[in-house]
């Protein structure tokens, strides 16, 4: 055989060029198929197989749901994260207490006996623990929240609604031939979790450029194109009805002014609220919680409250704490605990005829604050159904352990009709620097951090303010300055100012006038609280559309105190 006949052989070049090209095409091949073409790989999503998964707003919760239909039961953790984070469950009790502004529940694991705002009631399903989970009947869910929930009887798939979401609705375009890819994420490249039929029935949850996240009945949330779907109407979960009370309108609008009576061993006499001209409320301090048990003492006066209403006033009897932090650990630790003293405490309000219920909790431990929250929550329902207001004193803001990190003022200004900033004793009787009890700066930095940083709505927030201040003695021993104080009224400022003939001198600063003088040797100062400073608090509550003020206490005022807080209804 000849040389030029002979089959040739691929040279190592040759092979590797035929390689390379075998290699690019399957390259556009692939680029063809993965950036041009749709994807038309299908998988399922994460949670297939799963025994009833809850989804909210098309996302998938962590617990599972049990049972179905009206024996349907959602996990506690879940209810708390989406619906309400306040639900509380005490677990030497197994009590389980949900509470919204007209209601009070409270229920117990495995029982069927629950109570509904103090009366009893009968559930038809019991909240139950199961695989480490505890899981609450849907039926009072849906009678205090609103909520509601949609059940796929082939994938057991929970969809839940909460009262106040709204839902936009759609439909898949074109007719039960035609099929629309239901995608992972917005991209005709992501894998397919659903061919869904023309007019198929959607929620749509989002949007992303050309893209809506949507969910069908069945639980399956996707991706699919805006072209692909024909808008249907917006629906609200309605939520349940809670009309004002008529104690609630008839602060509508109107401005709060406000005089706390200093209650001590002696009664005050009715007849001195006769001085208090433009106040409409009076809060006397009536009442204790004096133990663990949570049980309430007593000094109310019925002449009081009837000379109160005879003036047009409103009396909101004052209850604290005793301001022992012991005390309140326990009263407040317990469901029990805390309902004999609201169930006291309401007995007293009807037993004297009040129109509210100041709360002036102090010194009390930063542990205790979420049980004082509580406290509130379940108080004001209760108080509710009897017609009652109900207000809570709190501090300005600051890192003390006692008196101010327990308040979360942004829970308080949820639940209650009003906050009552204490805003005073800026420089606090043991000081060891002498100044203002309450400048306006000083006060007005106070307002502002609780409607700025715990959002409390301005409606809500009265500006307390001091009918008192401190002569401050500053005494030099061995070249140090020894700084003490004593509190006075507004009668006594003004006599030591007419005896010792002193001319008080106005503050820019401060917003307030101030006297020095030397009494045996040793110098006296005050920042005096009158008519000028009070004026000055007057005018931020009224710029800040406040609801109103407060005076500590009446005891410490004169007249022109009363003439110049009238002025936060004018």
């Amino acid at each position: 055989m000849s040389r030029s006949r002979r089959k040739r052989r691929p040279t190592a070049k040759r092979r590797f060029a035929i390689f390379l090209g075998l290699c690019l095409i399957a390259a556009g091949a692939y680029v063809t198929v993965t950036e041009v073409l749709p994807n038309p790989l299908h998988e399922k999503p994460d949670w297939k197989g799963m025994d009833k998964p809850i989804f909210v707003q098309g996302k998938l919760l962590d617990e599972p749901a049990e049972g179905s239909g009206e024996q349907l039961k959602l996990p506690l953790s879940v209810l708390q994260e989406t619906v309400d984070p306040n639900i509380r469950y005490e677990k030497g009790s197994q009590s389980l207490i949900m509470t919204t502004p007209a209601k009070v529940m409270h229920l117990q694991t495995g029982e069927k006996d629950a109570q509904l705002n103090n009366k009893q009631i009968q559930l038809r399903f019991a909240p139950e623990e199961k695989k480490g989970l505890l899981y609450m009947p849907i039926q009072p869910l849906k009678e205090l929240y609103g909520v509601t929930v949609h059940e796929d009887r082939n994938t057991g798939a929970v969809l839940l609604l909460r009262a106040g979401d709204t839902v936009q609705t759609g439909k898949v375009a074109g007719n039960g031939d035609s099929k629309t890819a239901l995608r992972k994420g917005p991209s005709k490249h992501e894998r397919i979790l659903a061919d869904m039929p023309g007019g198929t029935s959607l929620r749509i949850w989002g949007s992303e450029a050309s893209w809506y996240f949507v969910q069908m009945d069945n639980g399956y949330a996707g991706y699919v194109p805006k072209s692909k779907v024909k808008l249907g109407e917006k629906k609200t979960v309605e939520a349940v009805p809670e009309e004002p009370t008529q104690a609630e309108r008839n602060w509508e609008g109107k401005p709060v002014n406000l005089a706390w009576e200093a209650v001590y061993q002696k009664k005050p006499d009715p007849s001195v609220i006769d001085q208090l001209t433009g106040v409409n409320v009076v809060s006397p301090t009536w009442f204790s919680i004096i133990d663990g048990e949570g049980n309430v003492r007593s000094n109310a006066d019925t002449a009081y409250v009837q000379k109160a209403h005879a003036r047009g006033m409103e009396v909101w009897g004052l209850l604290n704490n005793s301001f022992d932090p012991d005390i309140t650990s326990k009263a407040m630790a317990t469901y029990e605990t805390r309902l004999n003293a609201i169930n006291q405490i309401l007995e007293f309000a009807k037993m004297y005829h009040l129109d509210g219920i100041n709360l002036d909790f102090e010194n009390v431990k930063t542990k205790d604050g979420e049980n004082v929250s509580q406290f509130v929550r379940e108080l004001k329902p209760l108080a509710r159904a009897k017609g009652l207001i109900v207000s809570v004193d709190v501090t300005p803001k600051s890192g003390s352990e006692m008196w101010s990190r327990f308040l979360d003022r942004r829970s308080l200004g949820e639940t209650a009709d009003f906050i009552i900033l204490m805003a005073y004793d800026e420089h606090w009787a043991s000081s060891p620097k002498a100044g203002s009890v309450s400048s306006l700066p000083w006060a007005g930095s106070a307002v502002r951090k609780i409607l700025e940083e715990d959002e409390v709505p301005p409606e809500k927030l009265i500006l307390a303010v001091p009918l008192y201040t401190r002569i401050w003695s500053e005494e030099v021993k061995d070249g140090k300055t020894k700084v003490s104080s004593k509190a006075v009224g507004m009668k006594t400022v003004n006599e030591i100012i007419a005896e010792k003939k002193l001319k008080p001198q106005y503050l820019e600063d401060v917003k307030q006038n101030y006297v020095e003088y030397t009494e045996d040797g040793i110098v006296k100062k005050i920042w005096i609280e009158d008519k000028t400073s009070l004026a000055e608090r007057v005018k931020l509550a009224k710029e800040l559309n406040l609801a109103g003020v407060a005076a500590w206490t009446r005891s410490f005022g004169t007249d022109e105190a009363w003439d110049v807080l009238q002025n936060i209804s004018k």
